[in-house]
């Protein structure tokens, strides 16, 4: 191997590097994701040819290639102590008051820091070099968990330095997920069948958890570090120096104030920061107070659990404690049985909550779920309301344990769990509740965006067997709608115009209102995109359809069969001969257009679309839509009342442009089906 070969090698991993500091760290991507993946290609390749330049700190081994056998455990050199917490501002001054009796006489400053609710890790350089990430544990003891916390871009495997790098850095931070990213999580899970994640916390631990980094990789966790443990280095005096520093070695540093002199300018600013939570894409529980000056904190010590010289004022997630009034189970569009608890309504993060899922019967046996039990209820992400636990202390006497049914409550007919998962599902086919969802969802504004249809004439129209399967939808005929209640000749009409119109829809619309098991907008999107047309994805082998990136196994074998079985073929056959559009408008993926390249955030209420079709043209401009504003946007889009997201894109000098302006750009025809 020659010397030019190893410098392009260098080159290559110092310019990812880079990049990857830019985008994690500084906020400010200077290259597209399109040519930053074809940077990491080169260097994959070249690593490929020439297998003896690959080492440990190299950007191609952030994805490990093989499953880990087991976690070692790891003895923390400097223990990982808990903080003190408090819920109340009485008890900050308390501290403060207690922190100028220790150090009478001296000048304090303090830090405050936002406090992610994530998972407590450590991360050990020598010599600038990643060696080891562990996890908290008991605070003495923790896992090695080195694979996985290398799958994380914002972790530098070797730091940024000119010089020499320390000898010794270990720091303490927090891996979580994003807001955003649980969603999208969640929402996979939902599509598979799987358990669903609790909240951010839950779902970042149990990622660092897996055995295979590849897994870990695909979660999307992210880190934030906030406290030093080791340090051989140059001098630094003071917490902020230390922060200051190790943001230059490439690590993100969780937000922070600068220094404050009063417990009067701490309470401001933590203020502050509770009133703007609602704004940022992760979980926030509170703040952590710090004394800032390092001799001062050697000084002041720790107890046997806790450092002296700091206090988490902590906040309640988004909860609240309510009664369960009822449960009950319903029929999702593929048979699904899922039990829900009717609620006491409370409000939680801005929105009143009456009903919550209770996801399956091992959910419900796990934390033993009972009528009339008080419950606490989280929002998880800030979204998606789930039952955290039940306050047993609270339960009444002869309360009775829920039994789940063993007959579907639509139909009656018999039902079984899925091999090897956690759902159980009707068995009849031609269940009438399972038809009901599967209207509902054909009709959604994210399928088949049939507007009229909604919930009381889907019931009438099954009731009355007016409708037994998709397809009959498009058979219905004014004379037959006039039957139903509510439903005159001008009403009826309109129906059957928005139904028409539904023929010719984008092919990922159809493919997410066919209901195919595992298959939400995502994965339609990425068939349609890939295949263009229904004919192509029905002829395409399951190991074809597999290979298609984002799509994997579970899925492929789900479309594989449906398009196999005797519904399916059903389906498809009599939807097209109804003349039902079976292509994509745009069979190919966009390269170009007028937002080629663009990350795009809409904001607010749009006079011409909904959320999701403008979302849709974005898209077919060959732009990104992305739900947070960043200094990686390049438009925002506003709206009526567009919140917080208007305000950071002033902040940050983001071009933005009104709805009107918007439509102008992708073509209000496009816009809206």
């Amino acid at each position: 191997m020659s010397t030019a070969i190893r410098r392009q090698w260098e080159r290559l991993r110092r310019r990812i590097e880079r990049h990857n500091y830019l985008y994690y760290v500084e906020d400010a991507p200077a290259i597209s994701d399109r040519n930053f993946d074809r940077l990491m290609r080169r260097l994959i390749e070249l690593e490929r040819r020439y297998p003896q330049l690959v080492t440990a700190d190299s950007p191609t081994q952030r994805v490990g290639g093989r499953p880990i056998e087991g976690f070692r455990t790891v003895r923390h050199r400097v223990p990982m102590l808990s903080i003190e917490n408090t819920y109340n501002e009485r008890d900050l001054r308390q501290f403060d008051a207690r922190i100028r009796r220790l150090l009478t006489g001296a000048e304090i400053r303090y830090v405050v820091e936002q406090k992610i609710d994530g998972v407590s890790v450590s991360l050990i350089y020598e010599n600038g070099r990643l060696v080891v990430g562990a996890t908290r544990g008991d605070g003495l003891h923790g896992d090695d968990v080195t694979a996985n916390l290398k799958t994380i871009r914002d972790i530098p495997l070797r730091l940024r330095t000119a010089g020499r790098p320390p000898k010794l850095l270990e720091v303490r931070g927090e891996a979580y997920l994003t807001n955003s990213q649980l969603a999208r999580l969640i929402q996979r899970q939902k599509e598979l069948g799987e358990r669903l994640f609790a909240n951010s916390r839950n779902a970042a631990a149990g990622s660092l958890k897996l055995l295979d980094p590849r897994l870990c990789a695909e979660r999307g966790l992210r880190f934030f570090a906030h406290t030093e443990a080791r340090w051989k280095g140059p001098h630094v005096a003071t917490h902020l120096e230390f922060l200051d520093l190790i943001h230059g070695f490439g690590l993100p540093t969780v937000p922070h104030s600068g220094p404050l002199e009063s417990i009067d300018e701490v309470l401001a600013f933590e203020r502050r920061q509770l009133e703007e939570r609602h704004s940022f894409d992760y979980e926030m529980d509170g703040l952590v107070v710090k004394v800032d000056d390092l001799a001062q904190r050697e000084k002041l010590g720790t107890t046997d659990k806790a450092p002296r010289w700091a206090i988490a004022y902590k906040v309640e997630l988004w909860q609240a404690r309510t009664r369960i009034n009822d449960i009950y189970v319903q029929v999702g569009k593929t048979g699904a049985i899922t039990p829900v608890a009717r609620l006491e309504p409370v409000k939680i993060a801005g929105s009143t909550i009456s009903r919550v899922s209770l996801f399956n019967a091992d959910e419900i046996r796990r934390k033993d779920v009972r009528v009339g039990d008080i419950a606490v209820v989280e929002k998880a992400g800030k979204v998606i309301p789930h039952v955290v636990r039940i306050e047993l202390e609270k339960r009444r006497r002869g309360s009775r344990r829920y039994r789940f049914p063993n007959r579907c409550p639509a139909c009656g007919e018999r039902i079984a769990r899925d091999e090897g998962g956690v759902y159980v599902r009707c068995t009849n086919r031609t269940c009438p509740g399972r038809l009901k969802e599967h209207l509902r969802y054909f009709a959604h504004r994210q399928a088949m965006n049939i507007e009229g249809l909604g919930p009381a004439l889907v019931d009438q129209l099954v009731d009355r067997g007016l409708v037994r399967s998709l397809p009959d939808l498009y058979r219905l005929t004014v004379d037959r709608l006039t039957e139903l209640e509510h439903c005159g000749r001008t009403s009826a009409q309109k129906l059957l115009d928005e139904i028409a119109a539904s023929k010719d829809r984008e092919l990922v619309r159809l493919l997410t209102g066919l209901g195919i098991r595992h298959v939400g907008v995502r994965h339609a999107r990425l068939l349609a995109d890939e295949f263009g047309t229904i004919d192509a994805l029905t002829r395409a082998p399951e190991e074809r359809i597999a290979g298609v990136p984002g799509v994997g196994a579970v899925v492929a074998h789900s479309v594989y069969r449906y398009f196999r079985s005797a519904t399916g073929r059903k389906t498809v056959r009599e939807l097209r001969a109804l003349g039902v559009s079976m292509s994509a408008r745009h069979p190919t993926k966009r390269r170009s257009g007028k937002l080629a390249g663009k990350t795009v955030v809409i904001t607010g209420t749009l006079a011409n679309m909904t959320r999701e079709q403008a979302e849709e043209a974005v898209s077919r401009g060959g732009g990104k839509p992305t739900s947070s504003v960043s200094r990686a946007t390049d438009l925002v889009v506003v709206g009526k009342k567009p919140g917080s997201k208007f305000d950071k894109a002033r902040k940050l000098g983001i071009r933005t442009l009104t709805d009107k302006q918007f439509v102008q750009i992708v073509g209000a025809s496009n816009s809206s089906r």
